[in-house]
């Protein structure tokens, strides 16, 4: 079987582009299938994050996407709608040259456009985030006219998307049930090949916080948080994990709430003896698709505790049986939380076994074999 994933670029570190590369390796090496991933924005001669095997093939279109923001209006509406024609004219050549029997478009990048490109192939929009209002993304702090016009694009982007492609794949099944007038939906979660050399004994006085320094990861309300858990257990401390935008303005508020006991690290590919040496994980994100952060601080017996936001910790975590979910946005009661574990050293150890247990569930070969079946019944299918 031939399969081909499109997305925007795979130079860069995260969740995303960590499944792609290790859901493209396992199907080209275990099931043998012919695997291609067209990276849009990628240079020839710039490298993946991460590895790919030698076994799947990469097609990097290198468009010069950012090149449009040299230019100040209106010619930077001329550049964007010139990039935006070769994109599209360079996806669609790329497709008719692998000629896949299963398309994927990842997440929400150029989504309407791939669901609807002509090719003999299935087209799969593969959603590694949450069918979710993009004024979460973008338009918090936009004016009303721009919310107003940001809904009503929204509405005609995910509407063209549900009306040709011929399935939406969703890592939860509360996201599954946003894609009403979708032609056929499937759920099949993310997975944590990390291996594990070492689990958490919950004995270290420390609190592990991994993710980019982006707005929807919360790590403004984290700082909160750690302001009001500090100054109980001033012998604790918050190490936070990932780079981004944001390091400025968090390391603001920590001056303003004054708060103690907070280290910042660079993105680590031994994130593994990281979370080994943690005993808990908090994790404060306004929207998760799917939190691996979650799953890979279970795997290592790291305890965790979450707001309960739209939708990733609530399929991971089991409330008061391996960790904490928080009514979203509730501080005080995540500060709570965070001090019972902190003061409770048995019940981070119970917490331990039980998230132990309960990351085994979300086994690579279980989620890649709800793949291959799913893409072998989708071929089969006629076209809608």
């Amino acid at each position: 079987m031939k399969i081909a994933y499109v997305y925007s670029t795979m130079a860069v570190t995260g969740g995303t582009e960590r499944m792609i590369t290790e859901k493209a390796n396992y199907l080209a090496e275990r099931y043998e299938y012919d695997v291609t991933i067209i990276s849009c924005f990628q240079s020839p001669d710039e490298e993946n994050f991460f590895k790919l095997s030698p076994k799947v093939k990469q097609i990097n279109l290198g468009i010069p996407w950012n090149s449009q923001y040299k230019y100040k209006y209106p010619k930077k509406i001329w550049i964007k709608w010139k990039l935006n024609r070769l994109l599209k004219k360079s996806i669609s050549q790329s497709v008719q040259q692998v000629d896949p029997d299963i398309l994927i478009g990842v997440s929400r990048f150029k989504a309407n456009y791939i669901s609807s490109i002509k090719c003999r192939g299935k087209k799969i929009i593969e959603c590694h985030e949450v069918k979710y209002n993009t004024l979460y993304d973008a338009g918090v702090n936009r004016s009303f006219p721009v919310r107003v016009f940001m809904k009503i694009y929204e509405h005609i982007y995910f509407r063209a998307i549900e009306r040709h492609a011929d399935a939406i794949v969703t890592l939860t099944e509360e996201d599954m049930l946003l894609w009403k007038r979708a032609k056929h939906k499937e759920v099949i979660p993310n997975f944590s090949t990390m291996p594990i050399s070492q689990y958490s004994d919950c004995t270290s006085k420390r609190v592990i916080a991994v993710g980019r320094l982006a707005w929807e990861k919360g790590f403004g309300r984290l700082i909160q948080i750690w302001t009001i858990v500090s100054s109980r257990h001033p012998d604790w401390h918050l190490d936070i994990f990932g780079g981004g935008g944001m390091y400025d303005t968090l390391q603001a508020l920590i001056k303003i709430y004054k708060t103690k006991n907070v280290t910042f690290h660079n993105f680590t590919l031994d994130i593994s003896q990281e979370y080994a040496a943690s005993s808990i994980c908090a994790v404060t994100s306004y929207f998760e698709g799917f939190s691996l952060v979650l799953l890979e601080a279970m795997k290592h017996g790291v305890p965790c505790v979450a707001f309960d936001c739209p939708f990733g910790p609530r399929s991971i975590i089991n409330n008061f049986y391996s960790g904490f979910l928080v009514n979203d946005g509730d501080i005080r009661v995540f500060a709570e939380r965070l001090c019972r574990l902190i003061e409770d050293e048995e019940l981070r150890k119970q917490f331990s076994k039980t998230s132990i247990d309960l990351a085994s569930s979300f086994d690579v070969d279980i989620t890649m074999n709800m793949c291959k079946n799913f893409y072998e019944r989708l071929v089969k299918m006629k076209r809608i």
